[in-house]
């Protein structure tokens, strides 16, 4: 990942000169109890003491680690200074920010954006006083602006490596259609996918024991919730929600099937209405995606199909980002809920990755769910899953 470390290091750097801001300083310490969201994006390795990894519009990368770090920052390739020390960082730190001189210094706090909140309040509250009697403090800001951008904008590199998981996640969604039966439960459902990722080498994209999410039947509970005891019957639709890690970056899809009760030979009225009124507000969001339009104007187009075609509202958003995280980004195509704070109302940008998983539920059938993953670009939004556009029969 070294490579790719050094092209969203570069990639920050852009950011800060189009953003007009001096510097962005990550400030963290025992990272592998609980690191900066940030920092897989721009050193990918943790860090035990005090460290302080700063990035300049002009283009200077310090690193500022402890002294038995020192060699792993070197060779992590994106820093062009790292600076050792052994009992304190405080004098390091002032001094690099003296020769920068920065009119405005970036620090990873956010009201909205999680990924950009990764500075906690003890190292806040650390930094405030090595600031002490020094013009450092009436310069800060929020690098949520520039966090937002760099994990947004995707990367080759990156939309490749999703590729990758998507297509991975795809090829098991596959052989899980052809093994799922009738009297089979949802936890041997679950149990089936997570011995394909097993068999692979690779871990699921979110926390294994929801990943899958599998609803066989109207009395699923949906959500983020593991498979049950519950078994698949005719008559019934099966949903399940999955995705899988792979090099570092995660697909997140989700696919429908439904099981013929004795004497049918498709799929009746009300399941199929219901899966084609999601097909559409998928079909219609992504029609829609174009940079500079806001994830709130997507989703209205999405839930507004919902919603026309005589379903609720449904509870959440219609889509969110994906990268190194399955929820990876500040922006969502949701609606103007309290819970979403501004987060819905930022631009669609080139390079972003989103998903598309608008829902509604069929009485006496079960949950309809799809899950698309899309590349925003240039030009308009395309799918990097191979759409469901059929509902699978069985």
């Amino acid at each position: 990942m070294s490579e790719l470390v050094q092209e969203k290091v570069n990639q920050a750097v852009q950011i800060l000169q189009e953003k007009n801001i001096d510097c962005w300083l990550t400030f963290v310490r025992e990272t592998s109890s609980g690191g900066d969201p940030a920092l897989p994006l721009i050193y990918g390795l943790d860090l035990t003491w005090h460290s302080a990894l700063i990035l300049t519009r002009t283009g200077e990368r310090y690193a500022i680690v402890g002294a038995f770090e020192a060699e792993a920052a070197r060779r992590t390739g994106a820093y062009t200074m790292v600076i050792p020390y052994n009992e304190a960082i405080s004098r390091s730190l002032l001094h690099t920010l003296e020769r920068i001189n920065p009119s405005k210094i970036a620090i990873n706090i956010s009201q909205d954006d999680v990924l950009a909140d990764g500075l906690t309040v003890g190292m806040y509250r650390t930094l405030l006083e090595f600031f002490d009697g020094t013009p450092w403090e009436q310069r800060l800001v929020s690098a949520e602006e520039i966090i937002r951008a760099l994990r947004g904008r995707k990367m080759p590199g990156e939309v490749r490596r999703l590729r990758g998981a998507i297509r991975t996640t795809e090829e098991i969604f596959a052989k899980t259609f052809a093994y799922a039966e009738p009297g089979m439960s949802e936890l041997q459902i679950g149990e089936f996918m997570h011995a394909q990722v097993d068999a692979l080498g690779l871990t699921t994209a979110w926390e294994r024991v929801g990943c899958p999410t599998v609803n066989a039947g109207p009395d699923s509970p949906v959500g983020h919730v593991g498979p049950s005891e519950i078994t698949l019957q005719r008559g019934h639709l099966l949903h399940i929600d999955f995705g899988v890690k792979q090099d570092g970056y995660c697909a997140d899809i989700q696919r429908m099937a439904y099981y013929l009760a004795p004497g049918e030979t498709r799929p009746p009225e009300p399941v199929q209405h219901g899966f084609d009124t999601v097909v559409r507000a998928i079909q219609a969001a992504l029609k829609a995606m174009k940079p500079g339009v806001t994830g709130l104007a997507v989703d209205q187009i999405a839930r507004d199909i919902v919603t026309g075609a005589g379903y609720p509202e449904f509870k959440h958003a219609t889509g969110h980002h994906l990268g190194q995280l399955t929820h990876d980004g500040a922006g969502v195509l949701g609606p103007a809920w309290e819970r979403y704070g501004g987060t819905p109302f930022y631009p669609l940008e080139a390079g972003q990755v989103y998903t598309l998983e608008p829902s509604l539920a069929v009485p006496g059938y079960g949950f309809v769910g799809l899950e698309e993953d899309v590349l925003v670009t240039e030009r308009g939004a395309v799918f990097l899953s191979e759409a469901q556009t059929a509902l699978i029969v069985k």
